[in-house]
């Protein structure tokens, strides 16, 4: 892969690259939308995810590439401009140089760069967190800058809040930045204290499944659940001394869900605090090589956010409830924020072949066209 791509550079650049650079992809094996509210997350760095090969210029022009994108041709920015912007994919990597700006570190030398990104684009595997913490990864090299890794998740997290337009929580970032192979990041989003955790499948398979329905969160309702996130939080704090939704205990919430009298925001807070335990719960599972119980759990937590945070649809739902019935399956669960983009279930290895036939064809069936599946 790393030869064609130097290749394709190339090709492209007329010179040869200086510096290859990887930032995976992510799964939420559980904890969704509890990011944003305080609470714990527990992703799984891919081993898919996005290459930028890079050389530097000696003037202030920068010039990217996406082999994803290959009818856009080359995309130019001159650094010198206060804060170079994109309506393409470019907003993103742009969007990472204004905030290393921001924070007072001076991208003062253009480049070339390409991109190749093997993470199907609005399948909810957080492609963009990816092409970010990449190019953040490779402006470090480059520029010469002291950040860690944490610093680096947190300022792409701040270039897709205040650049990009996506008001997200720190979890891709995180998970992106500081993943480590065949470990789940266990982390407290408040604090940003975190645990790994051996991911250890002896005889069992994660499918991811992906619904092929686009999902662009900008233009979908993942800001409006935040905003009634935050709405049931201040009705809440009316009685309670907290600071986040998931300061909020299973018991306290139920003590005091009368309190938000809406009753969509009602049921919002209803799944971030019981998905936060259930996280919680699952760390436990897992470091216990409890699958059976993690499978249940994943089970709760796809009811939790049709019913209550509704954030899954048709296609997810179908993916979900036909992958349940299938044999060898430990349990399912849409990963990402919704409105489309995957599903993942945790399947026996003997049943992982009859599992992607069986609800390939009933999913078809179903929504009239087919899902693609990747199997870890």
């Amino acid at each position: 892969m790393i030869n064609i791509l130097k290749q394709e550079f190339n090709k492209i650049f007329k010179k040869d690259a200086l510096g290859v650079y990887f930032a995976p992809g992510r799964i939420n094996l559980i904890g969704e939308h509890t990011d944003y509210n305080g609470g714990y997350v527990f992703p799984y760095a891919l081993s898919i995810g996005t290459y930028a090969l890079v050389s530097k210029r000696d003037d202030f022009v920068v010039r990217m590439y996406s082999m994803n994108f290959e009818n856009e041709g080359i995309n130019s920015f001159e650094l010198s401009t206060d804060k170079p912007l994109a309506d393409n994919w470019c907003k993103y990597p742009l969007a990472v140089i204004n905030t290393l700006k921001d924070h007072g570190y001076n991208v003062n030398t253009g480049f070339d760069v390409l991109y190749y990104g093997e993470i199907p684009n609005g399948a909810g595997l957080s492609s963009s967190a990816s092409i970010e913490v990449v190019t953040a990864n490779m402006l470090r090299n480059i520029g010469g800058f002291g950040y860690t890794d944490k610093d680096m998740a947190l300022m792409c997290q701040e270039a897709e809040n205040v650049y990009a337009g996506v008001n997200c929580g720190i979890m891709d970032q995180f998970a992106i930045a500081l993943g480590k192979k065949e470990h789940a990041i266990f982390l407290d989003t408040k604090t940003l204290e975190y645990e790994y955790a051996p991911l250890k499948l002896a005889g069992l398979k994660i499918v991811i499944m992906n619904t092929n329905k686009k999902r662009k969160l900008g233009e979908s309702k993942y800001n409006e659940r935040r905003c009634e996130c935050e709405n049931a939080l201040e009705s809440l704090k009316k009685i309670l001394d907290v600071k986040c939704l998931c300061d909020v205990s299973v018991e306290e919430f139920e003590a005091n869900k009368q309190l938000i009298e809406d009753d969509n925001a009602r049921k919002r807070a209803k799944h971030v605090i019981y998905e936060n335990a259930r996280t919680k719960e699952a760390f436990v599972a897992l470091c216990n090589n409890d699958f059976e119980k993690f499978g249940s759990l994943m089970n709760a937590s796809h009811t939790s956010l049709k019913e209550d945070y509704e954030v899954t649809g048709i296609e997810l739902d179908t993916l979900v409830a036909k992958a349940n019935k299938c044999k060898g399956v430990i349990g399912a669960r849409m990963t990402g924020a919704g409105f489309g983009g995957c599903a993942f279930a945790i399947v026996k290895e003997a049943f992982v072949d009859e599992f992607i036939e069986k609800v390939g064809n009933e999913y078809k069936n179903t929504i009239g066209y087919e899902a693609t599946y990747i199997c870890l």
